[in-house]
């Protein structure tokens, strides 16, 4: 990318708003369609590999397409036995983000099963894995800081930037509690998504995205909500919807990003079940000329 390609806003694709497409048909979308690039699921690139091609010709398909992030890695914040499995499984998703030659790997605070936050605030037991719901808010934040250095050390070995999003429903899930993992991980390969549902969910409005240190955001996830009105915030029910229709002011939201200074690249990732099964192509024109509107 050239350095006046970094001196502007870029719209990338986002593999969700093809959710039930192959990895080649967002691919196509995103080329032909010319965004700037394409955040990557890596449950499609797995799903190629798995019909029995190799990594050299999953690298030849996805060819020169700018890359800044693939995702996405779960539940960083595992301890004991669980974390091995997290190391395990970063290293396997680094190995294949460097493959490509992705720029970027997401990673997610947890638990992301939503039926196990909804099982501790109504003091039922938990099946399955149940992260730190039980740990007060400050061994959250430290194991969960130790865990990032590790995986940001990992992914430095790679050249890989980490870009972390908590989840509107886990116990570390606001802007604040995100900078406050940056700064005790204090890792120059750190750094965090923008998502306006999950901000919008976790309590936090435009005004507070404008105070984030632009240095420290990696991309933006432009998407919408039904209104939220306090507890547990279901995804499934809550994004359901065409982005631009609910109860976020994209405008606002995206002037707000903008007002910290910070120029990179903007995807709109998509959960409305109706779009996921019209015509992939309408949907990713529709939405590219959205974000043209709202933030070029």
């Amino acid at each position: 990318m050239s350095d006046a390609e970094h001196t502007r806003q870029k719209i990338v694709y986002h593999s969700l708003v093809s959710k039930h497409a192959t990895m080649m048909m967002d691919l196509e979308i995103a080329s032909s369609l010319g965004f700037d690039g394409i955040e990557l699921s890596v449950a499609k690139m797995r799903a190629f590999l798995a019909a029995g091609f190799c990594r050299d010709e999953l690298k030849s398909q996805i060819g020169d397409i700018w890359i800044p992030g693939i995702g996405f890695l779960l539940d960083i914040e595992r301890q004991g036995d669980d974390a091995e499995r997290l190391l395990k499984e970063a290293e396997e998703l680094f190995d294949l983000a460097a493959a490509v030659g992705a720029k970027g790997v997401q990673i997610l605070t947890g638990p992301v099963d939503i039926q196990s936050v909804r099982n501790h605030a109504s003091h039922l037991p938990i099946q399955g894995y149940a992260g730190l719901l039980s740990y007060p808010r400050a061994e959250q934040i430290k194991l969960s800081a130790k865990n990032l250095k590790v995986l940001a050390d990992m992914a430095a070995g790679r050249g890989l930037v980490l870009y972390l999003e908590a989840l509107g429903w886990a116990p570390v899930n606001t802007i604040a509690d995100q900078c406050e993992l940056l700064d005790r991980a204090d890792r120059d390969n750190l750094k965090m998504v923008v998502d306006f549902w999950h901000c919008y969910v976790s309590g936090d409005t435009p005004e507070t995205v404008a105070r984030i240190d632009k240095d420290r955001i990696y991309g933006v996830h432009v998407c919408d909500s039904l209104p939220f009105l306090g507890g547990i915030p279901d995804e499934r029910v809550l994004r359901d919807l065409p982005t631009g229709s609910g109860a976020l002011d994209l405008r606002e939201w995206c002037d707000a990003v903008k007002s910290t200074g910070y120029v990179g690249w903007w995807s709109p990732e998509l959960f409305c079940r109706k779009q996921h099964q019209s015509n992939s192509f309408q949907m990713a024109t529709e939405l590219k000329s959205l974000l043209e509107n709202l933030i070029r």
